[in-house]
């Protein structure tokens, strides 16, 4: 199967959408924004924005300016990744299929009228109106499950438990601002150590725990944006995609070869 399929975000669930399309053969092309704000930024695609290429595991992206720049990364064996936050370049890609994996928990603009197979991720959009396809990012019974009728549950604002920690695993930050790292990620932090700083206001751990995702250092930030996340499992692998992410990555899969196949018939 030859078929280009777009992402719409690069960060670290979207990214493990990528694999299982990259791996079943899709030329997969990532749309994302000028200045991505992905946490987990060694499990995240998108980080080729700043860098202009990014590995993670198996795969290399690769940042192109126009689309028709993708034929040569694909035939490399890579995946291209344009700055197109309006997707104004599905116009001259002429994707088979589009996945809205932005995670806004609302919907930005997508339309099931943009491809012939249109999946979204997460709450926000309703099948078939919104998209083809939904499917269910929410930690539990339901993780990757796939509707083709009605919508992902609702967001509640509270991330998923993880060693008996929740909310406090996130940090936010504490004013407007630009953000500074007083540690890295993949440190492991004692509780009370400063993690970052916005305009001198220190944020420290909350419990002891394994920094596994941190906002780009010099990033501009808002009044309580997520900005790093502390896994309290010490030996937890922030190298690798996570269990979460490939098994949304399998439900995106699932879809897309279902409603393919439908449109082959």
């Amino acid at each position: 199967m030859n078929d280009i399929v777009v992402v719409r975000g690069g960060g670290d669930l979207a990214t493990g959408v990528i694999q299982k399309l990259y791996r079943a053969g899709l030329r997969v092309v990532i749309l994302e924004d000028p200045k991505p704000t992905a946490i987990r930024r060694t499990v995240s695609l998108c980080d080729c924005v700043w860098d202009g290429t990014a590995q993670v595991e198996d795969m290399t992206a690769v940042m192109v300016q126009t689309p028709a720049e993708c034929e040569a990364v694909w035939r490399r064996e890579q995946i291209p990744l344009l700055v197109d936050p309006s997707a104004q370049s599905l116009k001259l890609l002429r994707p088979v299929g589009m996945v809205d994996a932005i995670l806004a928990k609302h919907n930005l603009g997508t339309n099931s009228a943009m491809a012939p197979v249109v999946i979204a991720m997460g709450p926000g959009f309703t099948a078939p109106e919104d998209a083809h396809a939904v499917v269910e990012t929410m930690r539990g019974h339901n993780l990757g499950r796939v509707y083709f009728e009605g919508a992902a549950l609702p967001n509640t604002g509270i991330p998923g438990v993880i060693g008996n920690r929740s909310a406090e695993r996130v940090l936010r930050a504490p004013c407007a601002g630009t953000i500074r790292h007083h540690k890295q990620i993949g440190d492991l932090v004692e509780k009370g150590e400063v993690i970052f700083s916005v305009e001198g206001q220190a944020v420290t751990a909350p419990f002891t725990g394994l920094l596994r995702g941190l906002l780009r250092e010099d990033l501009e930030v808002f009044p309580d944006m997520k900005a790093a996340d502390i896994d309290p499992r010490l030996d937890s692998d922030w190298h690798t995609i996570s269990d979460k992410a490939r098994c949304i990555g399998g439900g995106v899969l699932e879809a897309y070869l279902y409603l393919r196949r439908r449109i082959a018939l």
